[in-house]
């Protein structure tokens, strides 16, 4: 090879340089462990919305977000709670029925709701398939109320004050289908007493119409009544439990008043069907530890609720199941059907 043909086929050192370099980064890249490449698909990524079918100030708004910010401190992402207040409550429920499954909305309503609605057909689909049990957050019973002006002082006299003006009486509920309707209608039916149902768009309402007389009585949570009763604002006869609340023994219950009638209900935290298991189950962890802290577990207790986590999301589709099943027969007593229209 002659000089010429050498000088014309050697690249000049910067360029050797360059090329060099720009092999020894790929290498390096292409040898970093997998994991430390950034993770883009984590969840949660961003907000999450939880919907409540009621207006805010409601046994179940309060609990939701008590949940919600529990998760938002431990997941590092915001749970935003949304109320969306209609048709009582079944709009939620369509809206988190419809939502894509990536764990992105999220719905917390009471089982007496997703169960009734079932049973009366006012919903075009069956819940135990539509969505996705991620756990229950707390188990509580509801106080019957009245407005102080009522000339009742416990559950026999307002029984006797309905039968001597049958159709006089009016009660409220969060709305058609909700559990204060399922226990005003209950109550009605075992007692032999007619009332008159007055629907609203969540149980704060209800406590506002109470307290100034617009409705005469009603059948809310515990855990928003509770501080009304303790104010004087309201008058509490009894609970609906089957036993006294550890929390509240100074209500009788409802049957020990007279009249066969009990509601026990719950809260539940659901997402749509076909959500992974793996996001399901990222949930069902940190809502039970959630649950276990000392601050909610002290807000649901001093009002009569108590925090019941499900031991996994399969026994929560369970107790759905079963609820369902139960409401089925309620709807269909004598008479019953026709005071949930």
């Amino acid at each position: 090879m002659n000089g010429s043909e050498s000088t014309s086929n050697r690249r000049p050192a910067s360029s050797m340089t360059l090329w060099r370099v720009l092999l020894a980064v790929a290498a390096v890249t292409c040898a970093l462990p997998l994991h430390a490449q950034p993770k883009t698909d984590a969840y949660p990524a961003r907000t999450v919305r939880v919907l409540v079918g009621n207006a805010p100030g409601g046994g179940i708004d309060i609990t939701a977000r008590a949940v919600s910010q529990k998760l938002t401190e431990r997941l590092n992402r915001s749970f935003v709670v949304e109320n969306r207040p209609g048709a009582s409550g079944i709009i939620a429920l369509d809206v988190t029925a419809k939502a894509p499954p990536d764990g992105y909305m999220l719905l917390v309503t009471s089982g007496s709701l997703i169960s009734s609605a079932n049973a009366q057909k006012k919903i075009a689909y069956d819940v135990r398939t539509t969505y996705a049990p991620i756990s229950q957050l707390a188990s509580l019973c509801y106080m019957l109320l009245v407005t102080p002006a009522l000339p009742a002082r416990n559950v026999k006299e307002l029984v006797a004050l309905g039968k001597r003006r049958p159709g006089d009486l009016n009660y409220g509920s969060s709305g058609v289908g909700g559990a204060g309707h399922l226990a005003g209608e209950l109550f009605a039916h075992t007692a032999g007493v007619k009332m008159v149902h007055v629907p609203y768009k969540g149980g704060g309402l209800v406590l506002a119409d109470l307290i100034v007389g617009q409705i005469q009585l009603g059948f809310t949570a515990t855990i928003s009544a509770m501080p009304h009763v303790r104010s004087g604002k309201l008058r509490a006869l009894a609970v609906t439990s089957p036993r006294r609340a550890k929390a509240l023994p100074e209500f009788p219950t409802v049957i020990e008043s007279g009249v066969p009638f009990e509601l026990v209900n719950w809260y539940g935290l659901f997402a749509p069907a076909g959500t992974s298991s793996t996001v399901v189950s990222l949930l069902h962890q940190n809502v039970t530890q959630a649950l276990g802290s000392s601050d909610i577990e002290a807000m649901l207790q001093k009002d009569g609720a108590e925090p019941a986590p499900s031991a996994s999301p399969q026994q929560f589709a369970s107790v759905l199941a079963s609820e369902v099943e139960r409401w089925d027969k309620i709807v269909l007593l004598p008479g019953f059907a026709e005071g949930l229209r």
